[in-house]
């Protein structure tokens, strides 16, 4: 199937073609079709399937397609479609495949969110506006203010409605859809399935049609993943060796904190490794340049939290690292997305310390999978002085009584894997992003 088939505008198709795409992705062959019929969608699909292109190529189309448009007192062309995120980053990554995929097409867009100038949205939201996408703090900045009007929106669009429900965006959510028409399309998108998006679902949605194309809470077969078990003291001084001895050249890195990401940034810069951190607590250009750099190539290392790293979209990241493992095991899923992303390889690696072995069995119950364990020699965790550790379950085992033997490291060595071929180039959804602290303004 081509997108030719998904009855889009030439205009969008040459858009997509000039990309280089020429295969939708599962999740666009059925989401498609489903929002040009005009009814609510609920869909999920894993991070890196083409999430983004699968309601903006759509949306574009119906907007387009409309030729009575009406007028605002001001006589500007009323916001038409609004489409929410839960980061700065991830807005806007959307905003650019809207204004991309769109580049044929008289419709214009607009992106906002915190962390910049407010003036310069007002001001430009005085002129025409036609899509919207924003993060909810700072749309709600502008209701406010009185510098933005909802009353026209046609279409809602919730994208990665799941981490905006665990930021705790649940009041800002609804409090703007009680400033928007009843009669409207709602569609509504997610990553890993929750109660939470269950009810979300039931109250927004109307007779949605339901898509998923992956099975819930699962990592992509794309992505090779490994467990290192190491002390915790000893993690920067692992990570080092895996770079310098594979000479890694883009590597994302977890932390659970911002003082962790901050720490590790400095500890790899003193072992001259070029790196940067993403979080809430940098300003916006600091983000928006430490992204740039590591891009383009330039930057070995981006350090980031969950919530800064949301919606990063780098084409053919090779490899993540989970420097400490996350505490809820979705965001593991979230995380290693980053990687194999349209076909291509990538490879996972987690560093795991002794207080990490519940968060690892976590893990693996989520994603009904044990991750394999291997060693580097001379760094393995000091089997001495901590609990031996299970592969089923990572518990500590205690030394029967009166057992002198030292315990015996259960780690194997992971066979060697190759390389995949990568597929044909499919839309991803446009370039890459991330997100920020949920305890700012957007």
């Amino acid at each position: 199937m081509s997108f030719s088939t998904l009855g889009l505008s030439n205009e969008i198709i040459r858009a997509v073609t000039e990309r280089g795409y020429t295969k939708p992705t599962p999740i666009q062959m059925q989401a498609i079709p489903a929002v040009l019929s005009g009814g609510d969608l609920l869909a999920g699909a894993q991070t890196g399937t083409g999430k983004t292109a699968s309601f903006t190529l759509p949306l574009l189309h119906r907007l387009s397609s409309d030729k009575n448009i009406k007028s605002t007192s001001n006589g500007c062309s009323p916001i038409r479609a609004l489409i929410l995120t839960p980061t700065r980053e991830l807005a806007a990554q959307v905003e650019l495949s809207v204004r991309e995929y769109g580049k044929y097409l008289k419709l214009k867009s607009m992106v906002m969110f915190g962390g910049v100038s407010i003036s310069q949205q007002k001001q430009r939201l005085q002129s025409r506006v036609d899509i919207l996408v924003t993060t909810p703090g700072r749309l709600l900045d502008h209701v406010q203010q009185g510098t933005v009007n909802l009353s026209h929106i046609e279409v809602l669009v919730l994208d990665e409605a799941d981490r905006m429900l665990d930021m705790g965006f649940i009041r800002d959510i609804r409090r703007i859809l009680s400033l928007l028409p009843k009669q409207r399309q709602n569609l509504l998108f997610f990553a890993t399935f929750s109660e939470k998006i269950k009810a979300l679902a039931a109250g927004l949605l109307h007779h949605p049609t339901q898509i998923e194309v992956a099975r819930r809470n699962v990592t992509a077969d794309t992505v090779v993943q490994k467990v290192y078990k190491i002390d915790r003291d000893r993690k920067r001084q692992l990570l080092t060796h895996l770079i310098r001895q594979d000479n890694w050249q883009q590597v994302l890195v977890f932390t659970r904190t911002k003082y962790g990401a901050d720490r590790l940034v400095k500890q790899l810069t003193q072992d001259r490794i070029q790196a940067l951190a993403i979080h809430g607590n940098k300003s916006q250009s600091a983000r928006t340049h430490a992204l740039a750099k590591f891009k383009n190539g330039s930057l070995q290392v981006l350090v980031a939290t969950d919530i800064a790293a949301r919606g990063l979209d780098i084409s053919e990241l090779p490899h993540v690292v989970n420097f400490d493992l996350p505490n809820v095991p979705a965001d593991y899923v979230h995380r290693i997305g980053r990687t194999g992303r349209a076909g291509a390889s990538g490879a996972a690696i987690s560093l795991v310390c002794v207080d990490e072995y519940q968060l690892l069995a976590d893990i693996e119950k989520l994603i009904k999978q044990r991750l394999p364990f291997e060693v580097v020699a001379g760094l393995g965790a000091n089997v001495q002085t901590q609990p031996e550790a299970i592969p089923d379950g990572r518990k500590h085992r205690p030394k029967p009584k009166g057992s002198k033997r030292p315990a015996r490291s259960t780690a194997k060595p992971l066979p060697q894997t190759s390389v995949k071929p990568s597929a044909p180039r499919t839309v991803t959804g446009g370039k890459k992003s991330s997100g920020s602290s949920s305890s700012s303004r957007r």
